[in-house]
């Protein structure tokens, strides 16, 4: 049990330094190149944080753990939203752009919507993985398209770096790949070792995918928000939530069930789909008023998701 435990918390550590080098990094790039940052957030960042779900599942699949692979998905869907942006927004309140609610979130609910309809008939099949793959094309098509002749929104005094961003692009693209290997070391001793102190105590695949293995896998995601967060960034710690999300549907569902078909138990078909659908939801009810996510609404999504957390492992105290 200490091994465990220990490991985990070496586990944390490595993921916040990979979480800082890749912000830094791709915030850097996004002057150089005049890449807005919710952009960045979108992609690089998003695509970097969700390769620890994407390892997750792909050998929860080799291992015929559909339940850890598909509640894996959920439950980081849910906690980017209820814990990552809730914690977030009670840190400071999150400015939300109002082309951002009107276009990547709609984009995000899409998906999520996408994601539960293919799942409810139990099995999501590989021409069900196709879907989502040409659905990941379009996405990212989208996003180079509608970025092109836009200004850069890099905060001004990053401006003054901009000669020496030029001169350390190889260091700042370093920064990068660095970041991201930390960030899937990191969720992977974590991941690792918080399953096995779970099964100790008995606890089900499917609540180990929702709760200890997406909360784990979710960790990048909250490390690289808060940083974001931290710098005053508010696009990148938005976009990288509806990045990931989308990601989490369109890349690691999408590539891993055109590998091999997923199965849906019937209880995440009933209860939990709908639920990740609801919390998206909830988050426009939250943001639409003033296009701004302030600590009210960052502490009812903590509420939500901590009664959530409460439903799920309560059986099992």
């Amino acid at each position: 049990m200490l091994v465990h435990l220990s490991f985990f918390i070496l586990g944390l550590i490595i993921l916040y330094f990979g979480a800082e080098w890749m912000v830094g990094g791709s915030s850097r790039l996004a002057l150089y190149f005049g890449i807005q940052p919710l952009v960045v957030g979108l992609t690089i960042v998003a695509l970097g944080t969700s390769l620890p779900e994407f390892l997750v599942n792909l050998f929860a699949v080799i291992a015929r753990e559909d339940s850890i692979a598909v509640g894996n998905i959920i439950g980081s869907n849910i906690s980017n939203i209820a814990l990552i942006l809730g914690m977030v927004a009670v840190l400071a309140p999150l400015r939300i752009a109002r082309n951002t609610l009107h276009r990547e979130y709609l984009i995000m609910m899409v998906v999520l919507l996408t994601f539960a309809g293919l799942a409810s008939d139990g099995v999501i099949q590989r021409h069900d993985g196709a879907i989502l793959v040409v659905g990941l094309v379009a996405f990212l098509g989208y996003l180079f398209y509608s970025n092109q002749g836009r200004p850069s929104m890099i905060e001004e005094e990053w401006a003054e770096q901009a000669e020496y961003d030029a001169i350390s692009l190889p260091w700042q693209s370093g920064r990068i790949v660095l970041g991201m290997a930390g960030l899937g070391l990191g969720a992977h001793l974590m991941v690792d070792h918080a399953v096995a102190i779970a099964k100790i105590y008995n606890i089900s695949e499917v609540v180990i995918g929702l709760t200890i293995v997406a909360i784990g896998t979710s960790l990048p995601e909250l490390a690289a928000s808060v940083v974001g967060a931290v710098k005053h960034e508010d696009g990148l710690s938005i976009g990288n939530i509806l990045g990931s999300n989308i990601l989490n549907v369109l890349f690691v569902i999408g590539a891993v069930s055109s590998i091999q078909p997923l199965g849906v138990d019937a209880e995440s078909v009933r209860i939990h789909l709908p639920f990740m659908v609801a919390v998206g939801g909830l988050l426009y009810v939250l943001a639409r008023p003033s296009f701004k996510l302030g600590r009210a609404g960052g502490v009812a999504l903590l509420l939500l998701f901590g009664g959530y957390m409460a439903f799920l492992l309560l059986p099992y105290v």
